[in-house]
């Protein structure tokens, strides 16, 4: 008897948690603040990026191209050849 008492118990809390936390989630109170929060970090990385430094750009010409072909150098490796 006190078994089943304690389980419907837990099972009223259980349900009860997640009404609260539903109506809570699904308020308009929690719309508005959570639209608040997401228009306030959009206003603060516009400053952010505002004040960043601008780099100026070191890497041209950088790379050098070698106009080289590998075809010549290609050995021909036997598998037997190779075991010796």
């Amino acid at each position: 008897m006190l078994k089943e008492i304690r389980y419907l118990i837990f099972l009223i809390l259980i349900a009860l948690f997640l009404f609260f936390t539903g109506k809570y989630y699904f308020s308009d109170d929690n719309k508005k603040n959570s639209f608040r929060s997401l228009s306030n970090i959009e206003k603060k990385i516009d400053i952010y990026s505002k004040k960043l430094p601008v780099l100026e750009n070191d890497t041209k010409d950088i790379i050098q191209y070698v106009e080289k072909s590998n075809k010549d150098k290609k050995k021909k490796f036997n598998f037997w050849k190779l075991l010796d």
